[in-house]
C-alpha cells in the first residue's frame, strides 16, 4: 500500500458532481460560427497565417506560435475566415483580444494529417516538435504550453511523472467523464509521456476517492503497465499541482520554484489524451470535454466541444433558462469568474460552464470587518498568512506582499470560503498581483527610456565636441596662416628684438610724417589696406558666406524634420524638443535668407564692382580709366542722357528699397537696420545724380564761365592733387598735440568698426576672425603709442 501525505489546510465544500454524470459525453456539434482567440495559453499570442476570405479545413494551421513560450491555433472545423478582429474572450476582466472568426460550412472537412506509426522510433526533439505544432497547452490549469513544460534539462533529471486526475473543484466532471469513457487513451498518452520524459523512478496517476467509476476504468486500462493509479481522500484543493505533488511524493515545491526543480513533471489527464491523438493520429488540439451544469440548465452533462464554440450555443443545447440564472460562471464556484457576455468562446482551458440559480448559489453577503480569527490561515493549503496579506493589499504595500510570498497563492478561494466576515480575500490578492505586474512593466519601460535618453545625450555631447574641435582647428589654422604671412623666419631672439625696435622707430617717424603731410597719410592708409592691416569683408565674400550658411541651415532643417517625424511615429517623449529644434532652425534659415536679400539690395543700390578690389589699386585704376576715357570728351547731350538714366534707375532702386524696409519694420525683422542703410545710400546716390545734372545744365547755360572748372572736374587726378594740397595747407597750421589728437580720434573710430566686424565674424564662426583679431590688436598698439606721445606733449 503506497503512503499518502496530507497537505496543510484545505476545505470540504459540497461537491455537486452527480448532476452532470447522469449521461455520457455528448458531441456538441458544429456551431454556425467559431471564434478562436490567438492567446488561449500563457505566453506570446499566436500570429495569423490566414486572411479574411480564405477557406480553411478542419485541423488546418491558422495562426503560428511566436516565441518559445507560445502555441499555434488550428481551425476547429472547415469554413471561411469571416474576420480577424477583437472579440470578447473568457477573462475575469471581460477584456477583448484578437480572434479569428470562421463561418463554418457544416462539412467538417479535415485537413491532411500526418500520423506516426511508431513514436518510439522518434527522438525527443521530434516528439516535442509534434506536440508544439499541435498547439497543445495544459487543459486543467493556466494553459502553459506543454512542449515547454516537457523540455527537461540533463542537469535536473526527472524521477517522477504525475498525471493529475484529481478534479477537486465542485460541479466540474470533465476529467471524471474522460476517465470513465476514454481511459485507454489516457494510458496511451501516459506511455508517450513516459517515453519522452524518461522518469527514473515512477509514473503515477492521482485520483480522489470520490470518482469510483473513473478509478476502476483507469485501473483496468493500466493493467500490464508500470503506471500506478494512486487514490487518496477527497479534499479541496488537492488538485493544485504543488498540492498533488506533496500528497503523492511528500516533496514540497520551493517558493517561486518549479516541479522540475525537485525532479517531478505533472500533466493533466486531458492533456495526456490530446498528446496521444497528436502523436498517434496527427490531430491538433481543436476540441475538449467541457461540463455544462447548474440548475438553470435543463440538461446537465459533458460535451465534446470544438474550440471556439460560443458558450451561448452550448447553453441553448442544454435548455438554458436565463431568467432563473443568477450569474453565468466560467469554471467552478471556487476559482471561476463571472461571464458578462455569453458569446465568449470555449478555449483550451474551458473545463466548465456553470449556470446556477439564486437558491443554488446565493449572492455573498456584504463584507464586514476582519475579526482576526485566523481561520483563513488554517485553511490556506500553501501555508500563507491571508489575514496579513489582506491588510498589505488594502494598504497597497506591494513590497511587503512580495515578502509574504503573494505569488505562491494559487487563488483557490479556501480563505474566502471560511471567512466569517465574508471578505473577498482572493479578489484582493488577484488585484494586487495585477498591480505588481503592471508596476514591474512600467519600471522596465522607464529603464529603457532612460537608456535611450542617456544614449542620446552622449551622442549630442560627442557631436558637440567634434564641432568644437573642428572650430578650434580652423581657428588655429587661420592663426598659423596669418603668422606665416606677416612674420619672417626668426634668426634668433637678439636679432628679432633689434628688428622689432627698428620697426617701432620707423613706425613712429612715419606717424609723425603722416601727421604733417596729409597726402602721405592717404598713401600710408592705402598701403595699410593693401597689406591687410584692415581687411573688411568684400561683398562677394559676404554673399558666399551667407549662401553657405543658408545651405548648411537647410541641411540641418531637413535632418531635424526627419528626426521629428521618427519621434512622432515612435511616440518618443522627446518629440516636443525635436519640434522646437525644427522651429529654431527654420527661424535661423529665414534670418539668413533675409540678410542675404538685404545685402544684395544694398549691393545693387550702393556698391560698385570696384569696391571689392584693393582699395589703393581701385582708386588708381578709376583715376587712370577716367583720364584715359576722356581723350574723347563726352558731349553735353550724352552726359545729360546718362545722368537722366542714372536718376531713373536710382529712383526705381530707392522705391524697391523703401518697400522692403517697410515690410521689415512691419514684421519686426532683425535686418531692418540693413534695409535702412540701403535706403539712405540709394537716396544719397540719387541726390548726387540730381545735383550733378543740375550743375551740368547750369554749366550749359554759361559755357564761358564754366569751362575752366569743368576741365578741372573732368580730371580726377588733378582733383585728387587739389584735395591733398588743401589738406596739407589745413594741417600746416596745426600744432603737434593737435595732430596727435586727430590721430587718436581716427584710430579710435577704426578700432570701434574693427570690433564690430570681429564680433560678427566670431558669432558666425568665420575663418577670418583670427585675422581681424590680429589687425585689431595692431591698431590698439598704435592707439596706445599715440596716446602716450600725446601725454608726453601735454607734460
Amino acid at each position: 500500500m503506497r503512503k499518502i501525505w496530507d497537505i496543510h489546510g484545505g476545505i470540504h465544500p459540497p461537491e455537486n458532481k452527480h448532476q452532470s454524470l447522469t449521461a455520457p459525453i455528448r458531441a456538441a456539434g458544429i456551431p454556425p460560427q467559431l471564434i478562436l482567440p490567438l492567446a488561449q495559453h500563457i505566453g506570446a499570442p499566436a500570429s495569423p497565417v490566414v486572411k479574411v476570405g480564405d477557406k480553411v479545413l478542419k485541423g488546418q494551421l491558422i495562426a503560428e506560435a511566436k516565441g518559445f513560450v507560445s502555441a499555434p491555433v488550428h481551425a476547429s472545423s472547415s469554413g471561411i475566415v469571416a474576420a480577424i478582429e477583437n472579440r470578447v474572450i473568457p477573462h475575469p476582466s471581460g477584456m477583448t483580444a484578437p480572434c479569428i472568426v470562421i463561418d463554418t460550412d457544416g462539412n467538417d472537412e479535415w485537413f491532411k494529417l500526418e500520423a506516426t506509426q511508431d513514436y518510439r522510433q522518434l527522438d525527443k526533439t521530434a516528439l516535442l516538435n509534434k506536440i508544439r505544432n499541435a498547439g497543445i497547452a495544459g487543459m486543467g490549469g493556466a494553459g502553459f504550453p506543454s512542449a515547454v513544460k516537457l523540455t527537461t534539462r540533463d542537469e535536473k533529471p526527472i524521477e517522477t511523472l504525475i498525471l493529475n486526475g484529481t478534479e477537486c473543484e465542485p460541479y466540474i466532471t470533465a476529467d471524471d467523464a474522460l476517465m470513465q469513457e476514454r481511459a485507454e487513451q489516457i494510458i496511451a498518452g501516459a506511455e508517450i509521456l513516459r517515453h519522452l520524459v524518461q522518469p527514473a523512478k515512477e509514473t503515477l496517476i492521482g485520483v480522489e476517492d470520490n470518482k469510483p467509476d473513473g478509478i476502476a476504468a483507469l485501473q483496468k486500462a493500466a493493467e500490464g503497465t508500470d503506471i500506478e493509479i494512486v487514490v487518496f481522500p477527497t479534499k479541496y484543493p488537492s488538485g493544485g499541482e504543488k498540492q498533488l505533488i506533496e500528497i503523492l511524493t511528500g516533496k514540497e515545491v520551493p517558493s517561486s520554484g518549479l516541479p522540475a526543480d525537485i525532479g517531478v513533471v505533472c500533466q493533466n489527464i486531458g492533456t495526456a489524451v490530446a498528446i496521444h491523438r497528436a502523436i498517434e493520429f496527427g490531430e491538433p488540439l481543436i476540441s475538449r470535454i467541457t461540463t455544462v451544469t447548474g440548475e438553470a440548465c435543463e440538461q446537465q452533462c459533458n460535451y465534446d466541444t470544438l474550440l471556439g464554440t460560443p458558450i451561448q450555443y452550448l447553453l441553448d443545447k442544454s435548455g438554458f433558462q436565463a431568467e432563473h440564472c443568477i450569474r453565468l460562471i466560467m469554471g467552478g464556484p471556487m476559482m471561476g469568474y463571472t461571464l458578462l457576455d455569453p458569446s465568449v468562446p470555449i478555449v483550451k482551458t474551458s473545463n466548465c460552464v456553470l449556470a446556477p440559480t439564486a437558491k443554488e448559489l446565493p449572492p455573498p453577503p456584504p463584507a464586514q470587518a476582519c475579526i482576526r480569527c485566523g481561520m483563513c490561515s488554517e485553511a490556506c493549503p500553501v501555508s500563507l498568512l491571508p489575514q496579513q496579506m489582506y491588510w498589505f493589499a488594502r494598504a497597497q504595500e506591494h513590497d511587503k506582499l512580495e515578502a509574504h510570498n503573494l505569488f505562491d497563492c494559487i487563488e483557490c478561494g479556501a480563505c474566502s470560503y471560511v471567512c466569517p466576515s465574508n471578505i473577498p480575500l482572493v479578489q484582493y490578492y488577484r488585484a494586487s498581483k495585477g498591480e505588481i505586474r503592471q508596476a514591474q512593466q512600467d519600471k522596465i519601460k522607464a529603464e529603457r527610456s532612460k537608456e535611450r535618453f542617456e544614449a542620446r545625450q552622449i551622442r549630442i555631447e560627442r557631436e558637440a565636441a567634434a564641432k568644437e574641435a573642428k572650430r578650434k582647428a580652423r581657428l588655429e589654422a587661420a592663426k598659423q596662416k596669418t603668422a606665416s604671412a606677416t612674420t619672417s623666419d626668426s634668426k634668433g631672439d637678439v636679432i628679432q628684438a633689434a628688428i622689432e625696435r627698428s620697426k617701432a622707430k620707423k613706425a613712429q617717424s612715419q606717424t609723425q610724417a603722416q601727421d604733417a603731410d596729409p597726402a602721405k597719410a592717404a598713401i600710408a592708409r592705402a598701403q595699410a589696406a593693401r597689406s591687410g592691416e584692415s581687411s573688411p569683408e568684400s561683398a562677394e565674400d559676404k554673399t558666399a558666406r551667407l549662401e553657405k550658411h543658408i545651405a548648411s541651415a537647410e541641411k540641418r532643417l531637413a535632418a531635424a524634420k526627419e528626426k521629428l517625424a521618427l519621434a512622432q511615429e515612435q511616440g518618443d517623449d522627446n518629440a516636443e524638443a525635436f519640434a522646437k529644434a525644427v522651429a529654431n532652425t527654420e527661424k535661423k534659415l529665414q534670418n539668413a535668407q533675409q540678410e542675404l536679400q538685404a545685402h544684395q539690395t544694398d549691393k545693387s543700390a550702393s556698391a560698385t564692382p570696384e569696391e571689392n578690389e584693393d582699395p589703393a589699386q581701385a582708386a588708381i585704376q578709376r583715376a587712370l580709366a577716367k583720364r584715359a576715357g576722356n581723350t574723347e570728351e563726352e558731349s553735353p547731350e550724352q552726359k545729360t542722357q546718362r545722368l537722366e538714366k542714372l536718376i531713373a534707375s536710382s529712383e526705381k532702386k530707392l522705391a524697391a528699397a523703401e518697400t522692403k524696409l517697410a515690410q521689415a519694420k512691419q514684421q519686426g525683422d532683425d535686418n531692418a537696420a540693413a534695409f535702412q542703410t540701403a535706403v539712405e545710400k540709394t537716396a544719397a546716390k540719387l541726390e548726387a545724380a540730381r545735383q550733378e545734372l543740375a550743375e551740368h545744365q547750369s554749366t550749359q547755360a554759361k559755357p564761358d564761365t564754366a569751362e575752366k572748372p569743368q576741365e578741372i572736374a573732368d580730371d580726377p587726378a588733378q582733383a585728387a592733387i587739389k584735395r591733398a594740397m588743401a589738406a596739407r595747407e589745413s594741417q600746416a597750421n596745426l600744432s603737434p598735440a593737435d595732430k596727435l589728437k586727430q590721430t587718436v580720434e581716427s584710430l579710435e573710430k577704426r578700432i570701434a568698426k574693427s570690433r564690430e566686424k570681429l564680433n560678427a565674424a566670431q558669432q558666425n564662426n568665420d575663418d577670418n576672425a583670427a585675422i581681424l583679431e590680429d589687425a585689431l590688436k595692431k591698431m590698439e598698439t598704435k592707439l596706445a603709442d599715440a596716446k602716450q606721445q600725446l601725454a608726453e606733449q601735454d607734460a
